[in-house]
């Protein structure tokens, strides 16, 4: 458990002393937000803000991870790289993007089908990579079994799998990008599911049916469980730290480089503890935010007509009329409640499985 606590402190520590140095750094450059002009007016007082801060929390994470291993004397598990590797893999996609949106003035950064193209490459990489590294009980960092709180049904071979596993990743990270549009609301939001997952990597450590012969009926097969605990540890800890200069009036954003690395890590956590399906109730607001999407472009193409004066969700809010904190602490409510009944159902599922 001193794994755990390390990683966080250090991941927490990292990005509160190192955030406001890239903030100095990206602001020399003039590496500045670029807000489009169909968005709340409100908003056009932030242009300029430095962005492509998730490069702050992506390398404090990895950096925390590295340093408990040190710090403990213990070794890194192919689980814990395959999602950290995810989440830079999927950061680096989006620095290219926040990038080009700064550099060529480009609202749009990346072309469609070339953003595309890098998410797909990181992530039949992550899904591949995943199903291979067997421990000497044969468990891979994935399984190609569908989970909930653990795995259930037939086995749906590798090709399915990567297609699912692909299907999760472009969902969350492009999740978290539509919720990464108010200071702090996206980054507060994964602070929770990131703290749920380091409880549900605990509690998969102790009730593992590696454990023999003290493991139960209703033990967990997952390959590194204490290991994705100490990654999920490390991401808390330096989404908090970052949340101090994020939060409104944000001194920084995320960026693309932010929220694709972050949606990467969740799914890459789910994937690789089994918890695939559950994650769509412990990161609720982003599904919910994602669907408001869906149903307004739905709606518009079919009707001609929009159910909510602006998507993604939290700005039909503001148009309404409520400030931008008001919006931010009630959607983080709203998403502790979601994180509240995901790991209520976590347990009912061991309760029950005993």
């Amino acid at each position: 458990m001193k794994q755990i606590l390390f990683s966080g402190m250090i991941g927490l520590f990292l990005t509160l002393i190192g955030t406001p140095v890239l903030i100095k750094l990206l602001a020399k450059k003039g590496y500045g937000q670029f807000i489009r002009d169909d968005g709340p007016r409100d908003h056009h007082s932030k242009r300029g803000t430095p962005t492509m801060g998730g490069i702050a929390f992506i390398l404090a994470t990895i950096i925390a991870y590295a340093l408990t291993k040190v710090i403990t004397s213990s070794d890194p598990t192919f689980s814990g790289v395959l999602v950290l590797f995810l989440m830079a893999g999927m950061g680096l996609v989006g620095f290219l993007d926040d990038y080009i949106k700064i550099v060529k003035q480009r609202s749009l950064g990346l072309r469609a089908k070339a953003k595309m193209a890098g998410q797909l490459i990181v992530g039949i990489a992550f899904a591949v990579l995943s199903l291979q590294f067997a421990d000497l009980r044969g468990q891979t960092p994935a399984s190609d079994r569908l989970s909930f709180t653990q795995d259930f049904g037939w086995q749906v071979g590798p090709v399915i799998f990567v297609i699912w596993a692909l299907f999760m990743i472009l969902a969350m990270s492009n999740g978290v990008n539509l919720t990464d549009g108010l200071d702090g609301l996206a980054t507060g939001a994964s602070v929770m599911v990131f703290g749920a997952y380091t409880f549900i990597g605990i509690w998969q450590h102790q009730e593992s049916c590696a454990n023999v012969p003290t493991a139960g009926p209703g033990c967990y097969e997952v390959r590194d469980p204490l290991d994705l605990a100490v990654v999920a540890s490390a991401l808390m800890g330096a989404c908090f730290g970052f949340l101090w200069w994020n939060t409104s009036p944000a001194k920084i954003f995320m960026g693309d480089t932010g929220s694709l690395a972050l949606g990467g890590a969740l799914a890459g956590l789910a994937i690789c503890s089994r918890t695939e399906l559950l994650l769509a109730l412990l990161g609720g607001l982003f599904v919910l935010i994602t669907m408001s999407v869906v149903i307004q472009v739905g709606s518009f193409k079919l009707t001609g007509k929009r159910v909510f004066r602006m998507a993604p969700l939290q700005h039909h809010f503001e148009l309404k009329g409520w400030s931008e904190v008001l919006v931010v602490v009630r959607f983080w409510i709203i998403q502790g409640m979601c994180v509240i009944v995901g790991l209520g159902i976590f347990y009912g599922g061991w309760q029950a499985a005993k």
